[in-house]
């Protein structure tokens, strides 16, 4: 997560003030089309096919009427065509060819035209036979046909419940969904003993979405300022609808307002499937993760996908001031776990849209070797972690006088880490923006970053010079910045208020220059340092204080073998050439924050270096680089690469032509088409928009292609490999 917050320290006040898988494209057009269907054998394989509705007890089938519908068609063609639309898994929407949902009254079925809970229905296969019963998940009733025929719910008085079997038809109306706009197989693996290939994004936060919970019941991430779902049991026209409740008419209470420094700015609210105003780069408050787009990345080879939960505990308080949902929790190991739980039931979807358990491209994987077997089947693995401010609750409060009182103890730090492990979390941050008791937090932000690290922890931050590094070596991130003095605001608003009550006014003072963060790894730091090695977890340096990186590689180097560590996006608060030199020794991955096609060619010219530099060749580690999107992070994502820059020329052909080398040889051509919705016409070109949402990474593997050739492109399909080879040097060394 990279809040990029030094330019609000006028903006943030000011508003404040101002405010109270699937291998072919999906149409999603909801124009009748034949879908093709086959007798179902369990209760997940309607999904998304074509069928009429056959009452057991009166062998007709169920069709509309004046009082709702009833089960008197003498033949399948005769009787309605029901387009299945999985809820989640084992759990139906019936879509009607006049784009009505079959919705539970408690007595007669209706035919609605909004979706409600009452219009899901779970199904279940009745042992020994070919026929279901259904019951809907509203009113806990059976649907049953009654005395007259009529289609109703109802108690189970006596005797067996209602069964009906499902008739595959014909000319159904599809249910909205977002395309893919890719056409063609994507590939599976070359055996599991082969070197893996694929790319990876390895830092995301896929959890963070504006309702955490298939059922609609745990609440938003961010404080309620983040608006979009990744998944939404009703569909994308509710998952991306229009966003004005959260973010008021015309987007007026919209949290992106501050950082544009424009707190009266608006924008046209209206989402699916017109999308004028966002999603965009730059509107970090809006849902850029719908599942749909991740797939479409995916259908681009995709292969692994770190997602963070992640949560700023300072930061969430003052969102829900922005959003009005004061209830919103902002416990930041709460939070978290709540987006890792959220990731299953993601997982659970993409399955039903699939056809059942384990059918999805989407796969939760919980070792080095799960993640090979997944992505060598074709899927993509998904690695849970963890970026939050106070992890393992280890929050730390400032005393008068410089002395800290610890909200956590190596018992803590324990418990905290087996719960994680239990979830299935394997890659943590043991630092992030926030100063803790475990250490100091890397200094990028020196203006709002610090005054809410004073509202969690009381203090400012103390800032001591920057270690010196190889200035004439390329660096991740050079260290340190220059910090700001002065409140921004005039204490107006509820932020700068705190600050005024609290400081009175009175801020420290800063030397001129760069300053690194004084505070670098505890005691309790280094137990829970130790602790993640000794379970074999991937260990991120981001985030840590610069001085902090260099005594988290002193423990790493004490390891035998030495641990290797991670660099997800651009390592915040420094990361130089000589300490990425003692990381990639060690079998550690350094990955840039996602740029465009440009940036990423530039950042492989560095790692070559670097490589060189430790001694590495091609045989000893594979050269791969993926990237760190951070996705919904409310870091921003790259724009377009420039009008000098030879431009993306739609359809993309991919594994196929002079730049894809010999790795590519048994695969089938994979087309991308421009993203384009069928029913308004909106649509998204990458040399246009940059990254306007997480569809566009399909797109961004052509401008690796078009900047980089053929070398640019194996280090991006080797990027999963490499991770799962660091990952491996972590996990296997103790009896995981």
């Amino acid at each position: 997560m990279n809040i990029q917050l030094s330019v609000l320290t006028i903006g943030f006040a000011a508003l404040l003030s101002a405010c109270g898988g699937s291998s072919s494209s999906s149409s999603g057009n909801g124009g009748g089309q034949d879908v093709t269907s086959e007798t179902p054998v369990t209760r997940f394989d309607m999904a998304n096919g074509c069928y009429a509705l056959q009452s057991e007890q009166t062998e007709k089938y169920v069709v509309a009427n004046n009082s709702g519908f009833g089960s008197s068609a003498i033949s399948a063609a005769a009787g309605d065509a029901f387009f299945m639309q999985p809820a989640t898994l084992g759990k139906y929407l019936f879509y009607t060819n006049d784009r009505k949902l079959l919705t539970a009254q408690g007595g007669p079925v209706s035919g609605e035209s909004s979706a409600s809970d009452a219009a899901i229905w779970t199904i279940d296969l009745v042992d020994g036979s070919d026929s279901f019963t259904i019951v809907s998940d509203s009113t806990a009733q059976t649907m049953q046909v009654d005395e007259s025929g009529q289609l109703i719910t109802a108690e189970n008085a006596s005797g067996p419940a209602t069964q009906f079997t499902f008739a595959p038809t014909t000319n159904c109306t599809s249910y909205p969904e977002m395309p893919t706009a890719v056409s063609g197989e994507t590939f599976k693996g070359n055996g599991v003993d082969k070197p893996l290939i694929g790319f990876a994004d390895v830092h995301t936060h896929m959890g963070m979405s504006s309702e955490m919970s298939y059922a609609g019941d745990v609440g938003p991430s961010a404080g309620g300022v983040l608006y979009g779902e990744v998944i939404n049991r009703f569909g994308v026209d509710h998952a991306l609808e229009n966003c004005q409740d959260f973010h008021g008419p015309n987007g007026i209470r919209d949290g992106n307002n501050v950082l544009n420094m424009t707190p009266t700015e608006t924008h046209e609210t209206k989402g699916w499937p017109t999308f004028v105003d966002w999603p965009r780069r730059d509107y970090l408050t809006h849902q850029v993760m719908y599942y749909k787009w991740v797939e479409r990345a995916y259908q681009a080879g995709l292969r692994l996908m770190v997602n963070h939960g992640t949560n700023i505990k300072a930061l969430c308080d003052v969102g829900k001031t922005i959003s009005g949902k004061p209830n919103s929790d902002c416990e930041d190991m709460s939070v978290a776990v709540k987006q890792v739980k959220y990731l299953y039931d993601v997982q659970d979807y993409v399955d039903a849209q699939s056809g059942g358990p384990g059918k999805g491209w989407y796969r939760v994987v919980k070792s080095p070797q799960e993640a090979r077997e997944v992505i060598n089947d074709g899927k993509m693995a998904v690695v849970l972690g963890v970026e939050v401010a106070q992890v393992f609750d280890c929050g730390v409060t400032i005393l008068p006088g410089g002395m800290e009182q610890r909200n956590c103890d190596k018992a803590q730090i324990d418990a905290e880490i087996q719960e994680l492990w239990d979830l299935g979390v394997r890659h943590v941050y043991p630092f992030h923006d926030i100063d803790s008791s475990l250490g100091g937090a890397g200094i990028f932000s020196g203006d709002v970053i610090n005054f809410l690290n004073f509202i969690d922890t009381k203090a400012f931050w103390k800032t001591t010079e920057c270690r010196d590094y190889p200035v004439d070596e390329p660096s991740v991130r050079t260290p340190g910045t220059e910090m700001t003095t002065a409140i921004p605001g005039s204490g107006s608003d509820p932020l700068t208020q705190a600050l005024f009550d609290a400081t009175g006014g009175l801020t420290p003072l800063y030397p001129p220059g760069k300053r690194c963060n004084a505070r670098t790894v505890t005691d309790l730091g280094e137990y829970a340092l130790r602790a993640l090695m000794a379970r074999g977890m991937v260990i991120d340096i981001d985030h840590a204080a610069y001085h902090s990186k260099d005594i988290m590689l002193d423990i790493a180097d004490e390891q035998t073998p030495a641990y290797p560590l991670a660099s997800s996006h651009d390592a915040h608060g420094g990361l130089t050439s000589d300490q990425v030199v003692r990381m990639l020794k060690n079998g550690g991955t350094v990955y840039p924050y996602k740029g465009n096609g440009i940036k990423h060619k530039e950042f492989l010219e560095k790692l070559k270096f670097w490589r060189a530099k430790a001694g590495i060749s091609d045989s000893d580690q594979i050269l791969g680089l993926g990237y760190g999107a951070d996705a919904n992070g409310f870091g921003g994502h790259p724009g377009p690469r420039g009008g000098d820059s030879e431009p993306v020329q739609y359809p993309i052909t991919l594994f196929s032509g002079d730049d894809w080398g010999p790795q590519f040889a048994n695969f089938s051509p994979v087309t991308v088409n421009m993203l384009v919705i069928p029913e308004s016409g909106k649509y998204w070109h990458i040399d246009e928009t940059g990254m306007s949402h997480y569809g566009l990474v399909a797109d961004f593997v052509e401008e690796v292609r078009l900047e980089g050739g053929k070398e640019a492109l194996d280090a991006l399909y080797n990027s999963a490999e490499a991770y799962v080879q660091m990952w491996e040097r972590a996990y296997n060394r103790n009896g995981n």
